[in-house]
């Protein structure tokens, strides 16, 4: 257990703050990349710096996130993490963390402090590491008073949202950038003209 800072601090594990989802993935057949169905995440191969790339989606989704849950690795390698940009599907490979009182930047890095405990599941006895959801409910963790977790969330919470629309702007910026650079290098936009 970890020491206590503070007489109004209290040992706890995850489960006190969050819910946990453990991905379950669907029949291989209902995969697919045209943006049909729900946006599907199998594992870490889609992760990015802090939210995951859309790559695959399913016409039949099993076990669900929800926008802004917190989303691990339960497979070899456990505890890399992101975050969901929409609600989607997780396959096998991942768990989702969502916060039980609207305190998920809290949860977040909670969890990306929780990161050493996590490391233990890398390995421990197998060839791949893994982690089951009884252990990741009852991960000890620390909890401050609710006025802590409150103002954490008051000041926090803005960042990862700053966070969250430099990532959306870029993504529409190099969509636009795909979009035109074939064209400017076949010569069928002339920009010679432009003064900049």
């Amino acid at each position: 257990m970890f020491a206590v800072p503070d007489n109004d601090w209290e040992n706890g594990v995850l489960s006190d703050i969050a819910d946990i989802t453990m991905g379950q993935s669907p029949s291989g057949s209902t995969y697919n990349e045209n943006g049909i169905g729900t946006v599907f995440y199998q594992g870490r191969a889609e992760f990015g710096f802090r939210f995951p790339t859309q790559r695959l989606f399913t016409t039949e989704p099993k076990r669900m996130a929800k926008e802004n849950d917190v989303l691990m690795s339960v497979r070899a390698p456990v505890g890399d993490l992101n975050v969901a940009r929409e609600n989607c599907c997780i396959g096998r490979g991942l768990g989702a963390i969502h916060s039980k009182d609207k305190h998920q930047s809290f949860v977040l890095y909670t969890v990306f402090a929780l990161k050493d405990q996590l490391n233990i599941f890398n390995g421990e006895g197998t060839v791949f590491g893994s982690i089951n959801k009884d252990s990741l409910n009852t991960m000890p963790i620390v909890l401050p008073p609710a006025s802590v977790i409150d103002k954490f969330e008051e000041i926090v919470a803005p960042m990862d949202a700053k966070i969250r629309n430099n990532h959306e702007e870029n993504l529409r910026l190099s969509s636009i950038r795909d979009s035109l650079l074939p064209h400017l290098m076949s010569g069928e936009l002339d920009v010679s003209d432009i003064n900049i």
